[in-house]
C-alpha cells in the first residue's frame, strides 16, 4: 500500500511540474529556437504514427494514370514549390523562416505511401504551417497532385521545366 502511495504522490509531483512549466511561459515557441531532442521526437513519433493511423482506410487512386501528372504538376507548380521547392528550383525565401523547415519533397516523399501522402495533402499538419488543402481541391485534384510528386525524385531540373512548358501550352503554369 505504501508503494502505491508513493507511486501516486510522484505522479502528482510530476504533473505539477508539468502544469507549472507549460504556465511559466518558459518554454521558448519562437521559430528561431529550435526544439530540444524530447520534443522533437516527441513531435516527431507522433505525427508519423497520426498520419499512418488516419491514413490506413484511404482509398487508393490509379496514379499510374499519365494524364494525372500535368494536373498534379499544376498544383504542386502554385500551391507546394513556394515552401518545398523542386529539383534545381529553392523554396520561396519566406519558407526559409518556417520552423520546422518544410521539408524537400525531392527527398521525402519516398518515406510516405500515396494514402499517407494524400492525407497529409488533403488534411495539413498542425504546428508545422502545411496547410489543409481538403478545402481548396478535391480528391481527385489531391490524387493528381500526389502522382506527381511521386515522379519528382526521379525528375531533373530539366523534366520539371518540360511539365512548365507543357503547362502553358494547356492554359496553365508560369507565364
Amino acid at each position: 500500500m505504501k508503494t502505491i502511495i508513493a507511486i501516486l504522490i510522484v505522479i502528482v509531483i510530476l504533473a505539477g511540474a508539468v502544469f507549472f512549466y507549460i504556465n511559466s511561459g518558459w518554454y521558448n515557441i519562437s521559430a528561431n529556437s529550435k526544439h530540444n531532442g524530447l520534443t522533437l521526437r516527441l513531435i516527431e513519433t507522433t505525427k508519423d504514427r497520426s498520419i499512418h493511423h488516419h491514413a490506413e482506410d484511404t482509398v487508393l487512386s490509379n496514379l499510374q494514370d499519365s494524364s494525372m501528372l500535368l494536373s498534379g504538376f499544376k498544383y504542386y507548380d502554385s500551391l507546394c514549390l513556394p515552401c518545398h521547392g523542386a529539383i534545381g528550383i529553392s523554396r520561396e525565401r519566406f519558407a526559409l523562416g518556417m520552423y520546422p523547415l518544410p521539408p524537400e519533397l525531392i527527398e521525402e516523399v519516398g518515406e510516405w505511401s500515396p494514402a499517407e501522402l494524400f492525407w497529409i495533402t488533403k488534411n495539413g499538419i498542425k504546428l508545422t504551417g502545411m496547410p489543409a488543402f481538403g478545402e481548396l481541391l478535391g480528391d481527385q485534384d489531391i490524387w493528381s497532385l500526389v502522382a506527381f510528386m511521386q515522379k519528382l525524385p526521379e525528375m531533373s531540373y530539366y523534366d520539371y521545366q518540360r511539365f512548365r512548358t507543357e503547362g502553358r501550352d494547356h492554359g496553365f503554369g508560369q507565364q
